[in-house]
Formats: C-alpha cells, structure tokens, sequence
C-alpha cells in the first residue's frame, strides 16, 4: 500500500490539469465589454495623450467573441462605421477568426485592431486559452485597485 502512496501528488497535480485541458470553457457572457469614460474627449482636445483603449483587442469565437463598447463620454464616438452617442452601447459580434482593423475616434491614434481567434480545440490549446484568460483577468484585477 505504501508504495503507491507517491503516487497521490502526482493524481493531485495532473487532475486538474487534464479537467482544465478537456472540460468545456464556460463563460457568464461572451461579451468583452469596453467603456470610453466620461471627459474622454474634453481630455484629448486639451492635450492629453490618454490611452483609454488598448491598439488590439483579443477575442475568441464561440467564448467571447462578442465586442461592447459603451460610450460614457458626453460626446459621440465613431467606431467603424458607427456613430456611439453618450450613454449609448454598441456590440459588434464576430462569427469568422479573423484580424480586423477600425476608426476609432476614442484611440489616441484614431485605429484599433480586434483579433479573432478560433476556438481553441480540446487539449493543450484549452489549456493555454484558460491560463492566458486567467492571467488577463488577474491584470484586470490589479488595475482595479
């Protein structure tokens, strides 16, 4: 019986490594919400370079594959060839894996990327997928605080 007992660690590990590799990737909601806060423009015609949006945006099919952008601003955005009023939301779903580019009157630069990978298969890449999309709500987190 002792002889198997090293054997418990190594259960231990790989266990949940193999759940995290091939259980389905659940998500409360597909979307990725992003908010252009209040004075954004006020802000950028007084000269700040303020970055309130990131150059590229990473999403997935079939797990977040659904872009929102709310517009807190007091001032309308255009994202592509939409026109965000204040308070208004605008979600932009993707169903192909792709690289897409669009204006973007909040970005400092007046463009943004939305990457669109494919779902990740089961295995490696569930895993990969699940660690990246842990580290990225763990930043998200600590930028909160």
């Amino acid at each position: 019986m002792k002889r198997w007992l090293w054997l418990l660690p190594v259960v231990m590990v790989l266990a949940p490594l193999a759940w995290a590799a091939f259980a389905p990737i659940a998500l409360p909601t597909r979307d990725e919400l992003f908010e252009i806060p209040p004075g954004t423009y006020a802000r950028r015609m007084a000269g700040d370079k303020i970055e309130i949006l990131p150059d590229r945006i990473d999403l997935t099919l079939g797990l977040n594959d659904v872009l929102l952008l709310r517009n807190r601003d007091e001032v309308p955005q255009q994202f592509g060839p939409v026109l965000i009023m204040p308070g208004q939301s605008f979600r932009l779903p993707f169903e192909v894996a792709s690289s897409y580019s669009f204006a973007c009157s909040a970005h400092a630069s007046g463009q943004m990327a939305v990457v669109v990978a494919p779902t990740p298969e089961r295995g490696w890449q569930a895993l990969k997928w699940r660690w990246q999309h842990f580290k990225k709500n763990r930043n998200k987190q600590e930028e909160g605080r």
